[in-house]
C-alpha cells in the first residue's frame, strides 16, 4: 500500500449494450472520467480489472468491497455485476459509497431510495463539458462523504444498530521469556512428529497470472490498433480465461479471429462462427453480436460463394441495422442486398433489393451526419480523428452507392485527412468492391 486512501470502482468495462434502450456505451470512457476525479480528490483509484491476483478474482474483490475507503458504482447498462457488488458493499459498509448512472438508466424499485448521480453518455464517448461536470461533481462528493461519516447504505439507514463486519487479525504465536509459563488453551500433542510441509510449487511463468487484467486489455487494444490480429487474439484468449462469459470479450475474440485469417480465411471465419454461437446470434437482440454475425457471413459468402451464408448475413445485418441504426452494419447490409439482387431469378425481386439498398444508403447518410455532429469535442474543438474518419468514410461509400455527384470531392477530402495510411487503403478496397457491384 502507498498510504493513500483507496477508491474501488464497481462497473463494467469496454463497450456494453443497454438492453432496455438498445444503446451501446463505451464504459471505459466513463472510467477515465471517474479515475481523473478520484485522483484529483487525492485517492488511489482501482477498478475490478486492475486487481493483480492469481486465480479467482473473488477474494480481492470482496476485500476491496469491505476495506476501500470510498466506492463508486456505475450502474449504466443495468450491469448485473455492478448492481450485485453494490449490494455487497451496502451490506458491508454503512458509508462512503457513491452511485452514478447514465441518464437513461431505468431505476429498479429497490434502488429508488438510493441517491444516484446521473450523467450523459453519447455512446461513442462523453461530451467534454459533460465529462468536466461529472468529474467536478465526483470530486466534491468524495471530499464531502469521507469526513462526514453519514450512512449512505440503505441497510444501515433502516437498521441503525447493525454493527459493520471487520476482518479479524490472524492469531500470532508469541515467544515467552525464559522461565515464564505461557497461559494457553491445552493443545493435544501428536504422538508422532508432523509430516513435513509439501514443497513449495515451482514459480509460474510471468504470463496472465502475474499481469493485471488492465495490462492485458491495453495490450490487446494496441495489437488491434496495429492490425496484428493474431497477437490480439492471443491476449483475448488470456483475458477470457479470467472472464469467459463476458459478452464484450467474446465479441472481440470472434472479430480478431476472423480478421486474423489464420490458418486461412475460411477456417478463421468458421472458427469465429463457433465463438459467437453461445451468444445465440440467430435470435439475439444485441446489435453488436448481430453486426459481427452478419460481417462473418458476408466474408464467408465472398470467400466461398455459399448462398446460405449470404442469406444469413442479410438477415443479421437487417436486424442489427434497424435496431441500432449502426453505420457499419448498414454498409454490410446494403452491399449484400446488391449481391442478392444479382442472383434473383425474378426481375421484380432484384429491383426490390436494389431499391432497398438505395434506401439504406440514404439512411446511412442521415445517421452519419448526425453522429459527426454529436461527436465529443475537446477544448479546441478537436474530435477523435479515428472515429471521425470511419464515419466520414461510410458517408463516402453511401454517396457512391447513390451515384451522388458529391462523391469524388467527399472521397478526396476524407482520404486527405486519414490518420493512418492503412485506413485509406481499407476504404479504397471497399470502394472498389462497391464499384464492381454497382457495375454488375
Amino acid at each position: 500500500m502507498n498510504g493513500k486512501k483507496r477508491c474501488f470502482v464497481l462497473m463494467g468495462f469496454g463497450v456494453k449494450v443497454d438492453y432496455k434502450t438498445n444503446r451501446s456505451l463505451d464504459l471505459d470512457k466513463t472510467y477515465r472520467v471517474i479515475h481523473a476525479a478520484v485522483e484529483a480528490a487525492g485517492l488511489e483509484c482501482i477498478r475490478a480489472d486492475d486487481i493483480v491476483h492469481s486465480g479467482l478474482i473473488d477474494k480481492p474483490m470482496y476485500e476491496n468491497l469491505l476495506q476501500a475507503d470510498v466506492a463508486i458504482a456505475d450502474l449504466s447498462t443495468s450491469n448485473e455485476n455492478a448492481i450485485y457488488e453494490l449490494g455487497v458493499r451496502h451490506a458491508l459498509r454503512p458509508l462512503t459509497t457513491i452511485v452514478i448512472a447514465e441518464k437513461q438508466f431505468k431505476f429498479p424499485f429497490d434502488l429508488s431510495h438510493v441517491v444516484i448521480r446521473q450523467y450523459e453518455h453519447l455512446g461513442l464517448g462523453i461530451d467534454f463539458e459533460e465529462a468536466e461536470r461529472l468529474k467536478n461533481e465526483l470530486v466534491k462528493a468524495i471530499q464531502l462523504i469521507v469526513p462526514a461519516g453519514d450512512a449512505d447504505s440503505p441497510i444501515y439507514t433502516f437498521l441503525p444498530t447493525l454493527v459493520p463486519p471487520s476482518i479479524a487479525a490472524p492469531a500470532v504465536a508469541v515467544a515467552m521469556p525464559a522461565g515464564v509459563a505461557a497461559v494457553a488453551t491445552p493443545v493435544a500433542v501428536p504422538a508422532a512428529p508432523p509430516a513435513p510441509a509439501p514443497a513449495a510449487p515451482a514459480p509460474k511463468p510471468a504470463d496472465a497470472d502475474s499481469a493485471t487484467f488492465t495490462v492485458l486489455l491495453e495490450a490487446f487494444r494496441e495489437a488491434r490498433a496495429k492490425s496484428d490480429f493474431v497477437l490480439a487474439r492471443t491476449y483475448l484468449e488470456k483475458l477470457r480465461e479470467r472472464n469467459k462469459d463476458d459478452v464484450y470479450l467474446t465479441q472481440q475474440l470472434a472479430l480478431a479471429t476472423y480478421k486474423s485469417a489464420y490458418p486461412n480465411a475460411v477456417a478463421a471465419l468458421k472458427e469465429a462462427q463457433q465463438i459467437l454461437e453461445p451468444l445465440n446470434p440467430r435470435t439475439s437482440g444485441d446489435p453488436e453480436t448481430l453486426g459481427l454475425w452478419g460481417a462473418i457471413h458476408k466474408r464467408l459468402w465472398e470467400e466461398t460463394g455459399d448462398r446460405a451464408a449470404l442469406d444469413e448475413g442479410i438477415s443479421a445485418c437487417e436486424r442489427g441495422f434497424y435496431m441500432k441504426q449502426d453505420s457499419y452494419t448498414g454498409v454490410n447490409y446494403a452491399y449484400m442486398l446488391y449481391d442478392r439482387a444479382g442472383f434473383q431469378t425474378d426481375p421484380q425481386e432484384a429491383t426490390a433489393d436494389r431499391v432497398l439498398a438505395r434506401r439504406v444508403w440514404r439512411q446511412l447518410i442521415e445517421i452519419v451526419d448526425g453522429s459527426l455532429k454529436a461527436m465529443p469535442r475537446g477544448k479546441n474543438g478537436q474530435v477523435d480523428m479515428t472515429e471521425w474518419y470511419w464515419l466520414a468514410a461510410t458517408r463516402v461509400e453511401a454517396l457512391m452507392g447513390l451515384g451522388d455527384p458529391q462523391f469524388a470531392d467527399a472521397r478526396d477530402a476524407v482520404f486527405a485527412a486519414a490518420p493512418e495510411p492503412w485506413m485509406k487503403d481499407a476504404t479504397e478496397g471497399q470502394l472498389e468492391k462497391l464499384a464492381a457491384r454497382l457495375k454488375a
